[in-house]
């Protein structure tokens, strides 16, 4: 045994270690499929819609995070998705075009560019691969590609345990 005692070298180490979990982005989700709007699945009948439109409990998205798309195979207008925006404008923290995973890269990426890189320069970077709640790959890839450019090295896993992702060429 080492004079002094047990030394944390992980501690000593300088890896700065990042929680996903911990930054997961707040707030409810809702998915808005236009789908269900369709006359016989084919068409969106204006009339009809702009009657769904007037009826449909705006409230329900109020501070949430709204993805709005339509999963069927069918031709939808373009101002059917603008008269959406609009009742959502002012009520939706965030409204995306897309389905739940568009979503999520949008939310994801609205959180990463409020990083400041500079933060993180120089730095050895461990991107922790267990978090409480579930993250989706492309969170891992958003936050890689936003830190990628300042940092010396990125691992995935726990400081102890690691696998290297990225190591900034020497001499760069």
């Amino acid at each position: 045994m080492a004079e002094g005692g047990i030394v944390n070298r992980v501690a000593k180490s300088g890896i700065v270690t990042l929680d996903l979990g911990e930054w997961y982005p707040e707030g409810d989700r809702h998915v808005i499929d236009l789908a269900d709007q369709l006359w016989q699945g084919l068409v969106l009948k204006e009339a009809d819609f702009r009657d769904w439109i007037s009826t449909h409990d705006w409230s329900a998205y109020q501070d949430a995070h709204v993805a709005v798309h339509c999963s069927a195979d069918a031709i939808v207008p373009h101002w059917a998705y603008m008269l959406v925006q609009t009742h959502l404008t002012g009520v939706a923290n965030t409204v995306v075009f897309g389905d739940a995973a568009a979503l999520e890269n949008q939310l994801w990426s609205n959180r990463f560019a409020a990083l400041n890189p500079q933060d993180y320069q120089d730095t050895r970077i461990v991107i922790k691969g267990c978090a409480d709640r579930e993250v989706a790959p492309s969170a891992f890839m958003l936050l890689v590609q936003h830190l990628q450019p300042v940092a010396k090295s990125i691992m995935y896993g726990e400081p102890c345990s690691t696998v290297p992702v990225y190591k900034r060429p020497k001499g760069v």
